[in-house]
């Protein structure tokens, strides 16, 4: 598929560009301090990444005050699998070169279906940042080559925990974790009982 640039015209309807934060101490902290699997590993709070001073300047300055977790999204892959989204933005930061696949919520139908065709990519170089905006489709980054990926990932402090309730039909049979609900591809690997919704092609970044 397509790879525009995050500076790309069309990348406004999914996010902005972060400038007035420092991310260089976070980038470094990624490179030393967390593992590169060979599949995909996820991470909602990590203690050494929240210790960091920029911590405090994304809870006060991006999320208006409100409690945040930094965790990561490392690893190696192609496939686009899955699209989440949540009541909230989502902040990434680039510690490697990654590709974001991303769409929009608007064009979830009414029976919660998605069709992969109306997905965009977007290279998110290293040392770069954005926010995701809460109504903006996103998964896993994926990566270019074989280098894999290391990406910094900011929520609302709770987001992607384990759920307290069970939740069924509509949109809310698609929450799958807190403040996380999931539209699944056939193809796409995921747990047994995961809500699909994905049609179309499992769209590959090459």
């Amino acid at each position: 598929m397509e790879i525009k640039k995050i500076t790309d015209p069309a990348f406004k309807k999914y996010g902005r560009i972060i400038k007035d934060v420092d991310f260089s101490g976070l980038v470094e902290k990624m490179m030393e301090a967390t593992p590169l699997p060979d599949d995909v590993a996820y991470v909602p709070s990590v203690p050494e990444l929240e210790a960091l001073p920029v911590f405090e300047e994304l809870q006060n300055k991006i999320y208006g005050e409100l409690p945040i977790q930094v965790g990561y999204c490392n690893g190696h892959n192609k496939k686009l699998n899955a699209f989440e989204y949540h009541r909230c933005s989502e902040i990434n930061v680039a510690a490697m070169d990654a590709v974001l696949i991303l769409g929009a919520q608007q064009d979830i139908t009414e029976d919660y279906t998605y069709d992969t065709s109306k997905a965009e990519a977007f290279l998110l170089p290293k040392g770069t940042a954005v926010e995701v905006y809460a109504t903006t489709l996103h998964y896993a980054p994926a990566n270019l080559g074989d280098a894999g990926f290391r990406v910094t990932i900011v929520l609302p402090k709770g987001t992607n925990l384990d759920l307290d309730h069970p939740h069924q039909g509509g949109e809310d049979g698609h929450l799958t974790a807190k403040n996380k609900w999931l539209l699944g591809h056939p193809e796409g690997g995921l747990p047994e009982g995961s809500p699909m919704g994905l049609v179309g092609e499992n769209l590959t970044v090459e």
